[in-house]
């Protein structure tokens, strides 16, 4: 009689297996280590989003409390200077929760780059832990690609949320009496798509200063200190970033500057259309009249940005800041490469 074979292995335990292995991966072992950490860089910006929205529901039953009245803030009359001045508080208030939520907007870049920087990144080539997951069959690169893929996953969660309720609440604030310009810069920073990028570059120099200098604290100051740096760029050339629309009027002239533009430049233009500064001629000196006329000047110029190139500006700013992080992530892998093998 034959032997009876032993039943060939059932491919499901494999398969189950190679599930744990992959709920075990490096990807698991940051979320272990700093679970606490991405909890907050996860839930920090909803409960933001969530106090901006009820404060903005708030404020829009204010507004039509206050158009009830038939009171108004311009022409105050009889009786209504009470009712006037609560609307006007109310209306503050909301200007603060609109700040506090740029600010918070502008701070996250930088707490994300020196959680990448230090406590993902550096921490672990400083103490030498990183070993350990190394000799598991987990090589650099991969390493690497876990410390970078869960904070990119919670960032462009979190702070695309906190951007999305900025941008609703900022939009709707037309209606509020105190409401922000596009351009002020915790509103421009706030909104749109510029913050996401703006994290991302800063986790992607993180990483890269950790792999660079190894050492915590030093890690997380340098990281500070791009931050800053990438900011104050920014700010200095965004203006150049899209083209400006240009108004030209005769002085004296009639003339009404664009609602919600931002005043790029201004100055003088002669018979031949040279720029001249507007220091060249002022206003308020007594031969005001005859520099015009020696010099030639026939128009006075603005240079602007509109409202609607809000998103123009936006889209290229954000473009350079995906370029900066890509370009960081790859001399990221490079440093490491270099230096592990």
């Amino acid at each position: 009689m034959s032997a009876i074979s032993a039943p060939s292995s059932s491919p499901a335990p494999r398969t189950a297996a190679a599930s744990r292995n992959r709920l075990r991966g490096p990807e698991r072992v940051v979320v272990a280590q700093h679970r606490w950490a991405l909890w907050i860089m996860g839930v920090l910006p909803v409960l933001a989003t969530v106090s901006l929205v009820g404060a903005w529901l708030w404020t829009e039953h204010v507004l039509d409390a206050f158009a009830a009245t038939g009171c108004s803030v311009t022409h105050t009359t009889p009786g209504c200077d009470a009712t006037v001045n609560a609307y006007l508080d109310r209306q503050m208030w909301l200007r603060e929760v609109l700040d506090r939520a740029g600010l918070l907007m502008m701070v996250l870049p930088a707490l994300i780059g020196i959680f990448v920087a230090g406590p993902v990144i550096a921490r672990e080539l400083e103490s030498g832990t990183y070993r350990l997951a190394w000799t598991q069959s987990v090589t650099p690169a991969r390493w690497l690609a876990a410390k970078l893929a869960v904070p990119t996953v919670v960032t462009l969660a979190s702070v695309s949320v906190l951007s999305a309720a900025c941008t609703w609440a900022q939009g709707r604030a037309d209606r509020a009496y105190q409401g922000q310009e596009w351009h002020e810069r915790t509103a421009y920073g706030s909104m749109g798509t510029v913050p996401v990028g703006y994290a991302l570059c800063m986790l992607a120099i993180g990483a890269l200063a950790g792999l660079l200098l190894r050492r915590t604290l030093t890690a997380m100051v340098v990281t500070v200190i791009g931050y800053g740096t990438l900011v104050a760029a920014f700010n200095s050339v965004r203006n150049s970033l899209w083209p400006t629309l240009t108004d030209t009027f005769r002085q004296g002239g009639h003339y009404r500057f664009p609602d919600g533009a931002i005043n790029v430049g201004t100055g003088w233009l002669t018979d031949s259309g040279r720029r001249l500064p507007h220091s060249a001629c002022l206003e308020w000196a007594p031969d005001f009249k005859q520099c015009l006329t020696e010099k030639n000047i026939a128009l006075r110029y603005f240079d602007y940005h509109p409202a609607s190139h809000f998103w123009p500006l936006q889209l290229v700013e954000t473009g350079i800041l995906l370029a900066l992080a890509a370009l960081a992530v790859a001399l990221a892998f490079r440093v490491l490469r270099r230096h592990h093998g």
